[in-house]
């Protein structure tokens, strides 16, 4: 995706993924979250003005309309504290269980879709309430049937989100979102086939000489997205060249550098207007955020407190598939330029080294400590040696031979040294 911001293959990408582009910015989420509940309740004031107006059809008595209107909205909006009651115990379970960074079921839409919905219902159902019970004697069958029909779709709203809760909380089913994550976000961000001739390169931009720092002045944060094509459109209008320092996923505090201009002159507000900033990593635009939640897992699983190499199994089998997809794609991602071809933006972004050392390096030294979770980290690294371009193998190789030598003096007995590894001369039991 290197070159320019509008490149063709990003297009199709785009196309075939709206929303996910580097030039597409949504709302952020807490925004998104305020607006579906505001939208929901606006929604459940005006059918319960409007539904009780219409009167086709068998007309019933006004009075046990209403005590079931006000019934139901009650007992809809006590389905909010259930809602509330889990999205606390998965967040405590997960990050206790797995990682304090993993926030899948937090950010789920249908989390907050589902207390916008529950939100609306009882809106709809105290205000036609209120409006049958203040003018009418009789009204139609389609006010109760109405409500009836929202409650169900509530009910059965809660029910898709028990499920997603009870899988939240369950290893595998965690493991595989973070991995279907990372190939929806790789799909979106790597769209081009790995080239040994012509590989870009994926670290971080040169500084360019003369070139004028912008420093962050605000408070820390975390950087989540970057618009890209509106960082493109600001160098052209100031015709510079802009050299950040930082990618997404990067934390920023008060007077780190930012970026380097060469060529003009753009404020700090211009370029922290094309970010989005929160209190912490998001997929949105990091690669890097499936190894590290992967990983993070394994640790926690190969640490004495927990002892389970089983579980970091697992998750060495997520690393495996990411790092083996990951292996055949042109990573060199940072670069974008104008319509005219010329450079205006570069982003460093992480390069195959980079990926390999989240995934594999804290995972290595903590796996030596269990046979078990040893071989399988010498498998995964000898099955990667096998399936990536010879170019990217070196680095693979020089941890499968310290994974054989680590397993060959530590558990001789059940040790078998792999294809590509070293057997060192035999020592002491």
């Amino acid at each position: 995706m290197s070159g320019s911001a509008d490149d063709p293959a990003r297009r199709r990408v785009r196309d075939r993924r709206p929303g996910r582009g580097a030039s597409f910015r949504p709302p952020p989420r807490a925004m998104r979250r305020d607006l579906a509940q505001l939208v929901c309740a606006v929604a459940g004031v005006a059918l319960g003005v409007l539904v009780p107006r219409i009167s086709p059809g068998p007309q019933v008595d006004a009075g046990p309309v209403v005590t079931l209107l006000f019934t139901l909205g009650f007992g809809v909006i006590s389905l909010v504290s259930i809602i509330y009651s889990m999205l606390f115990l998965v967040i405590q379970f997960s990050a206790s269980t797995f990682t304090p960074r993993l926030g899948l079921f937090r950010d789920d839409p249908i989390v907050w879709r589902t207390f916008a919905f529950t939100v609306g219902v009882f809106v709809f159902s105290i205000t036609s309430g209120l409006a049958v019970g203040a003018r009418r004697t009789t009204v139609s069958t389609l006010v109760p049937g109405t409500a009836m029909v929202l409650t169900l779709i509530a009910l059965a709203l809660m029910r898709t989100l028990q499920t997603r809760a009870f899988h939240s909380i369950q290893l595998g089913h965690s493991l595989t979102a973070i991995a279907t994550r990372a190939h929806r976000l790789f799909d979106d961000v790597y769209v081009r086939p790995y080239d040994p001739d012509a590989a870009t390169i994926a670290g971080p931009p040169p500084r360019a000489a003369g070139s004028t720092a912008v420093l962050w002045s605000g408070p820390a944060v975390v950087i989540q997205q970057i618009d890209v094509r509106t960082l493109v459109a600001l160098a052209e209008e100031h015709d510079c060249s802009i050299a950040f320092l930082v990618s997404p996923g990067t934390a920023v505090s008060r007077g780190m550098t930012l970026a380097g201009v060469t060529g003009g002159e753009l404020p700090e507000a211009a370029l922290r207007g094309a970010l989005e900033t929160g209190v912490e990593r998001t997929f949105d635009q990091d690669p890097d955020l499936p190894f590290r939640l992967l990983a993070d897992i394994a640790l926690r699983a190969l640490s004495p407190a927990v002892n389970d190499p089983a579980t970091a199994v697992e998750s060495m089998d997520r690393l495996e598939d990411l790092l083996t997809r990951l292996g055949g794609l042109d990573l060199g991602i940072g670069h974008f330029a104008d319509e005219g071809g010329r450079l205006r933006v570069t982003i460093p972004v992480p390069d195959w080294e980079h990926y390999l050392r989240t995934a594999v390096d804290d995972v290595l030294s903590s796996a030596a400590g269990s046979p078990m979770a040893l071989r399988r980290m010498r498998d995964l690294l000898s099955g990667l040696a096998d399936r990536i371009p010879e170019s990217r193998r070196g680095i693979v190789r020089d941890r499968l031979r310290w994974v054989d030598r680590a397993g060959s003096e530590r558990y001789p007995l059940v040790w078998t040294t792999s294809p590509g590894g070293e057997t060192p001369a035999p020592g002491p039991a």
